[in-house]
């Protein structure tokens, strides 16, 4: 049995500290096979039934790059918005993805249709399919920070058209847009704590003891 000390916990919680949602990328290629060995170890992540639902597309063709960019920021602009006053413009300051900088793409999808694992654990929450890809991104995310590389992760998308420019299966659900790269700076507070967007709340507010 392999046993950690504390000396290994202390780094692993300092891992999760510096951990960050990187946007602003350097313009250094990645090592060679850097995000296949990512994805690598993102496959060892735990899923639901053993179904091993996640599906990975590295995007490295230009005009599909252009199609994500492009729907970027259609929907960035409609966020904005939603939002009013002083909100809207605090809003409009924020730099919400690293995908014209950075120089990995990856899109992440959960293969709904898959018979991997025989349906085990999912006849009463179907969703634990979508929670387990969800699993092997957050490992991938810290396998990639203790390599000094920057995972983004941009939400502001429409799933429907990513779909359409990556030319997927139908029952893949869309999960994650990751920009991948060397970030320019390395901090361990969070961009939008930093922008005063939000602050990171402790532990007790989202715990209920019974």
């Amino acid at each position: 049995m392999v046993e950690f000390d504390d000396t290994f916990r202390q780094h692993l919680r300092e891992l999760f500290v510096w951990r960050r949602d990187v946007r602003r990328f350097r313009s250094d290629p990645l090592p060679e096979g850097a995000i296949t060995r990512l994805i690598e170890t993102a496959c060892l992540s735990p899923s639901v039934g053993l179904s091993q639902p996640w599906r990975f597309v590295t995007v490295d063709d230009a005009a599909r790059r252009r199609a994500v960019i492009d729907d970027f920021r259609t929907c960035n602009a409609d966020a904005l918005n939603c939002y009013s006053g002083e909100r809207a413009a605090r809003y409009a300051t924020l730099k919400l993805s690293g995908l014209e900088q950075a120089p990995g793409h990856l899109a992440v999808f959960a293969d709904k249709a898959s018979d991997i694992g025989h349906g085990l654990g999912r006849a009463t929450m179907p969703e634990t399919t979508e929670y387990s890809v969800v699993a092997a991104i957050t490992a991938m995310w810290f396998a990639a920070r203790a390599e000094g590389i920057g995972i983004g992760w941009v939400s502001i998308l429409t799933p429907a058209r990513i779909h359409a420019a990556l030319d997927v299966p139908e029952t893949w659900k869309f999960i994650a847009y990751l920009c991948i790269g060397y970030p320019e700076i390395e901090c361990d507070q969070p961009e939008l704590e930093q922008a005063k967007w939000e602050h990171r709340r402790s532990a007790d507010e989202f715990t209920l003891r019974r």
